[in-house]
Formats: structure tokens, sequence, C-alpha cells
């Protein structure tokens, strides 16, 4: 389950307040680990073989904990990353659940105002008194329908215009993970080729012209070709 968006910054805030707690204690054991350095140095000629094994074992302790913060705030990191990608993707499905339900409240409208279909009525007819000034054979039902809402507005063009994808226009970290056929960042709805070893695992709805998840197992396009390949 994914915490509201809400909690979003706090979440954040205390991953990059636990980095830096991580960071200062890695400077701290550093210099730790100069001074131990430095004793040594001094101290070398002076000392038997067991503090010499002695103080070189304390100058390792503080390495090892020194790689173990590190890990510590690399994992850190890496939850925090997930945790904004969760939110991401269920912005994502949001979006789209609303642009449908939008989409059907928009028809639905148009069949209960009959100004709207008197204004297409018009609309059809002086396009095609149109495209017979023009010399081209073009009609309402080449073109596709555009929905309005009540008034002739735009708004409803705008909206419906949006698509989860147009979220890989802002920029992503060069990191993060690509898949499907389109070699594009996870969004939206997604589904797993059933084959163990499909290169690519993950695909787009869209890409492989799903809007729901089929019953049983799936296979992705390229693996069904390579099966018939093999037969």
């Amino acid at each position: 389950c994914v915490p509201g968006i809400e909690n979003l910054p706090c979440e954040l805030q205390r991953n990059f307040q636990l980095m830096r707690e991580l960071d200062q204690r890695t400077e701290d054991k550093k210099a730790e680990i100069d001074s131990l350095a430095a004793e040594y140095i001094e101290s070398v000629k002076n000392m038997l073989p067991e503090e010499r094994v002695e103080h070189l074992k304390k100058i390792q302790s503080a390495y090892s904990k020194c790689k173990e913060y590190s890990d510590d705030k690399v994992q850190l990191a890496m939850q925090t990353y997930e945790m904004v990608d969760k939110h991401i993707r269920r912005l994502d499905a949001d979006l789209a659940r609303f642009e449908a339900d939008l989409k059907d409240k928009l028809e639905g409208s148009d069949f209960e105002n009959p100004g709207s279909r008197s204004l297409k009525k018009g609309r059809s007819q002086k396009d095609k008194r149109g495209s017979r000034g023009r010399g081209r054979r073009t009609s309402e039902e080449d073109t596709p329908k555009k929905k309005k809402l009540k008034g002739g507005s735009e708004f409803a063009d705008t909206i419906l215009s949006v698509h989860p994808s147009d979220v890989l226009d802002m920029p992503v970290d060069p990191n993060e993970p690509t898949y499907c056929l389109c070699h594009q960042v996870s969004y939206g709805e997604m589904i797993g080729c059933d084959n163990p070893d499909c290169p690519i695992e993950w695909f787009h709805f869209a890409c492989v012209d799903l809007t729901t998840k089929p019953k049983g197992k799936w296979f992705c396009p390229r693996c069904v070709q390579e099966k018939k390949k093999k037969k």
C-alpha cells in the first residue's frame, strides 16, 4: 500500500536527514582513520609485532565502518527513489482513470444535449460544402470526431489530448531502467511476459494493444515470434 502523497515531503525530509547523519558519521570515522594512521606511522618503529597487528586491525575496522555507512546511505537512496517512483506510477494510473471517466461523461452529455447534436449537424453540412469547394473528399466519418463541452468549449479537447505517457517528456534520471518495445521508463499500467527468458519482461498496455489484463498466461510479440521460429 502506497501512503498518501501528502506524506511524501515528510518522508523525503526524514530520509535526507538520515543520509546527512550517515555522511557525518562517515566524516567522523575518516578523521579517526587519519589519526590512527598518523599515530601508527609515528610509533611503528617502537611497536612490538603484536601491537602493530592490533593497531592495523583498528584502522581496518574503521574502514569497514565507513563502508557500512556508505552502503546504508546507498540503500536509503534507493528506497527513497522507489518511494517517489510508486507515487509517480499511482498518479499516472489516477490520471488515466480520470481521463476515461471524463471522456465517458462528455460522450454521455453529447447524447443528452440536443443543442450539441444540432451544432454537429450544422457543422457537418458546412464541412461538406467546404470540401466540395476545395475539391477534396473529406467527411466527418473520415476525420476523428472531437467531443465538445456544452456551449462548444475547447476545454474537453485540451484534457483528452493529455496522455499518461506525456510524463516521459519531463527530464528523467538517466539511471532509471527502461522497458517495453518502446524502450521507455515505466508508467501507467504494465504487463509482464510469462516467458522467464524474455529479455524485456515488462510492457506498457498501449504498446502491445491491450486495454485490460488478459486471462491466463500472456507472452509478448517478440517471444511469440521466437516460438513460431522454433516450430
